[in-house]
């Protein structure tokens, strides 16, 4: 058996650490250096320093190659799958999504921008609280693996379960996705309350608003609550907008402490997709008539149409009503 990862940032790395204990691995990448160095010496040097990769880890440039593995997880920024899946040749081999986001233009969920690009594979979504180097070192987590077909979630549970990276299945592929490309957005929020230096209380606050803002968006679109209420729901969120090692929350913190976007986008070479998916869940929540205060706050700031003191005003302003 050979699993395929598109993808030879952190993430994918990452991933491809976890399944290589179970067979050998193909890990596709852009970047020349981080073939060379996976192929050589057995680290990502550019993207995840310090971890020594298992042999079974091997890296190509050739995206044909994975058309013939026997599982794929696909770990490329969202708004870059459609262009990827495309280059890959036509495969049936399961695809398994591990990207958080929404597609602007179309507001399409990743699993329906890959039904569209691969018909003949079948689709899931790995999901939840998940910084790169906490699994790639082996510490423990858990996950939601989403996928319609029941009994192939639980093959591909699986093969890339290992005692301390834990899949729990489930058929709510919508929930598993919404809850990923929310919490992005979120986190960008909460990292910003932190750079502006309004306490605990006030982080801890916007976290339950924000979690309210995903249920009334994901139950409009069709998730189940215990989804939303999961591992890739508020498991996800709760990490993402508690840490500097989310991309997110770093973004939002330099927002915060009064840098620009362009700035703080400018200097990453790793993506924070929450400043992608905000517009686009934005304008998806107004046409499905959900009210997402925080989500319009984080798009005024990154826009450039709000300050930040003006935001954090807007919201506080904001009539009393029940919970």
């Amino acid at each position: 058996m050979t699993i395929g990862v598109i993808g030879g940032g952190a993430w994918g790395t990452a991933l491809a650490q976890v399944a290589s204990a179970g067979g050998g691995v193909l890990l596709w990448a852009r970047e020349p250096e981080v073939i060379a160095a996976i192929n050589s010496v057995h680290e990502n040097t550019a993207f995840l320093p310090g971890v020594p990769l298992a042999p079974a880890i091997r890296a190509t440039s050739d995206l044909a190659e994975l058309a013939r593995c026997t599982m794929v997880l696909v770990v490329t920024p969202a708004q870059h799958m459609r262009a990827v899946l495309g280059d890959l040749p036509a495969t049936e081999a399961p695809l398994i999504l591990c990207a958080k986001g929404i597609e602007a233009g179309t507001r399409l969920l990743m699993s329906e921008v890959a039904a569209t690009v691969q018909p003949r594979a079948a689709i899931a979504v790995l999901s939840g609280p998940t910084f790169a180097h906490e699994v790639a070192a082996g510490l423990p987590t858990a996950v939601t693996l989403a996928c319609v077909d029941d009994t192939l979630g639980r093959r591909i549970a699986g093969v890339i379960a290992r005692p301390s990276f834990r899949p729990y299945v489930s058929r709510d592929v919508i929930g598993a996705e919404i809850g990923g490309a929310v919490k992005n957005v979120l986190a960008i929020a909460c990292g910003i309350v932190e750079g502006r230096g309004l306490g605990q209380n006030a982080r801890a606050a916007l976290i339950s608003r924000g979690f309210a803002e995903m249920t009334r968006f994901g139950l409009a679109r069709g998730a189940r609550p215990e989804t939303l209420a999961g591992l890739s729901g508020l498991g996800d969120l709760v990490l993402t907008c508690s840490s500097t090692s989310s991309r997110n929350f770093s973004l939002g913190k330099g927002i915060g402490e009064g840098r620009s976007t362009a700035e703080l986008l400018g200097d990453r070479r790793t993506v924070a997709e929450g400043a992608f998916t905000a517009p686009v869940l934005q304008q998806a929540a107004r046409e499905a008539g959900v009210d997402m205060p925080v989500v319009d706050a984080v798009c005024a700031l990154l826009t450039g149409e709000s300050d930040v003191e003006h935001a954090i005003d807007r919201l506080l302003s904001r009539p009393l009503k029940d919970e």
